[in-house]
């Protein structure tokens, strides 16, 4: 069984959960045995390996709208060579021109969209023209059709797509790559004192919802005084805005701006926090709040992040997509320590038992051999 999975970027600036995900779903699937190789687009892969694959590139003409030369021998030879086509994401010339071969290949393809297709955010109505010309016949005419959440099957029933041909399959983490944590030297790093703090680890920009947290964060510095707000990840359009925010209401000393974050920082942020917070505007299923919860790290987030989960298993604290519902959650949060403490231990052994790669995996193998 080989599989070929394509993903515009592998950059972990700016492909996100996404790239972080077809990243690891490659590597565990050529570790249990299974052919698979990615096809990407010349942004943030000459450092990776995927030992025992091959990571296919098509160099772009455009990075702002990922628009790849027409290569189409290159994407050609690899749809040819596989069995099962996995197109990830949505709003892409690239997953268009693999579509389209594979149409005319005749070979099978799955469609994860990760909470994409909704038309939201920039360019609304470039996205518009992208679903009439092709992404609904891309969504429509995909052997399977893969939603992260139950929530997100609604997005696919939008498109046209019946529940038959729908399958739930999580997001899932690796375990966490850190023996110890070096937390003074992490604070050292990047200038964080001793002073304790809340986490936003993502890219600033208005889905994720960076501001809502800003605001939320000026109530509860009324209660909390001695707690900071550290934001972890690449501007995409609202650092200024941010910081101008937080100079003029006066938490400019008590909010942090490291930028992107990546590799044992991630994990050293992680366990340095006291709260992961995801206040994102639409999410379908925050991949930092699994990562997070298997470093013990527990999550306050709004109800757009696809997480309700966690909040049955007390691992996790749900609000409304608003200032005031975040300000709530993290006073209430905060101001119940026993409550944290049992979050901090049920998050670890909830994300282990159900989010773990080892019990995704398997659903992944499960769909690619019945289309087998």
């Amino acid at each position: 069984m080989k599989i070929l999975n394509v993903n515009h970027t592998l950059d972990s600036v700016t492909g996100g959960g996404t790239a972080e995900r077809t990243l690891q779903m490659s590597r565990k699937l050529i570790a249990d045995g299974v052919s698979c190789s990615i096809l990407t687009m010349d942004r943030g892969v000459t450092p990776i390996r995927l030992d025992g694959g091959k990571i296919i590139v098509i160099p772009s003409i455009c990075r702002r709208f990922y628009i790849p030369k027409f290569l189409f021998y290159g994407i050609r030879s690899a749809v040819k060579d596989a069995d099962i086509i996995h197109i990830m994401g949505h709003w892409t010339v690239l997953n268009a021109l693999v579509y389209l071969v594979a149409r005319s290949q005749k070979k099978p393809y799955v469609f994860c969209p990760a909470g994409a297709l909704p038309v939201f955010g920039r360019s609304r109505w470039l996205k518009r023209v992208y679903n009439a010309v092709i992404g609904q016949h891309i969504v429509r005419n995909a052997e399977r059709c893969i939603a992260i959440t139950e929530a997100e099957k609604a997005d696919f029933k939008d498109y046209g797509v019946e529940d038959e041909s729908i399958v739930v399959i999580p997001n899932a983490v690796s375990g966490p790559e850190l023996s110890s944590n070096d937390e003074v030297g992490f604070r050292k790093q990047f200038d964080l004192k001793d002073r304790p703090f809340i986490l936003f680890l993502g890219r600033l920009n208005l889905i994720k919802g960076p501001d809502l947290l800003l605001h939320a964060f000026c109530q509860l510095t009324e209660v909390f005084p001695e707690i900071d707000l550290v934001f972890a990840g690449p501007d995409d359009g609202m650092l200024a805005e941010l910081k101008e925010t937080s100079s003029s209401v006066g938490v400019e000393g008590k909010v942090h701006f490291l930028g992107h974050i990546g590799g044992i920082d991630k994990f050293h942020a992680y366990r340095s926090a006291m709260l992961l917070v995801i206040p994102s505007r639409q999410e379908a299923m925050s991949l930092v709040v699994l990562e997070a919860g298997i470093n013990g790290t527990p999550s306050v987030f709004t109800d757009q992040c696809g997480l309700d989960e966690l909040v049955e298993t007390g691992s996790g604290v749900m609000v409304s997509a608003s200032v005031s519902g975040l300000a709530k959650g993290l006073i209430d949060t905060l101001s119940n320590r026993e409550q944290l403490v049992a979050m901090k231990s049920n998050i670890r052994e909830v994300v282990n038992s159900k989010f773990s790669w080892k019990v995704i995996l398997r659903k992944y193998k499960d769909m690619y051999e019945a289309l087998m």
